[in-house]
């Protein structure tokens, strides 16, 4: 191999080492919050997935730690607010706020996927901050 063909490897390398899990870097810090719906087909699928993809690339991408300290507490900030809606199932209201819920969520995933494509890093409204 010559240096110029040696160089286009070296290259290629670096921008492989430069992608979390091989793919655009924004590109996966939209999938990062488009994984929250994985919940609505596997059963806390949407929980662990961000997560994992948080935890695993945080260290490397400062932008995906930041997009996943806004989704991780606002999946935790959602958990406290559906246990207390859960709560006051007993006096009606807990269901009207369950609905409000689901619907809130998947309008802040949506909005965090387009702000997450537009090289933003939004934070979801509501969200308790247990990440800074």
């Amino acid at each position: 191999m010559d240096a110029n063909t040696n160089k286009k490897i070296k290259n290629m390398e670096d921008q492989q080492h430069n992608r979390p899990w091989g793919v655009d870097l924004k590109a996966f810090c939209l999938l990062m919050h488009l994984a929250q719906f994985a919940g609505f087909i596997i059963p806390g699928a949407g929980i662990i997935l961000p997560i994992v993809m948080w935890v695993t690339n945080k260290e490397q991408f400062p932008e995906v730690n930041a997009h996943g300290k806004n989704i991780v507490n606002w999946i935790l900030s959602l958990i406290i607010y559906l246990v207390i809606s859960f709560i006051l199932m007993f006096a009606i209201i807990g269901f009207f706020l369950i609905f409000a819920l689901i619907i809130t969520n998947i309008i802040f995933i949506i909005i965090g996927a387009v702000k997450a494509n537009q090289n933003e890093v939004w934070e979801y409204p509501l969200s308790i901050k247990f990440f800074k």
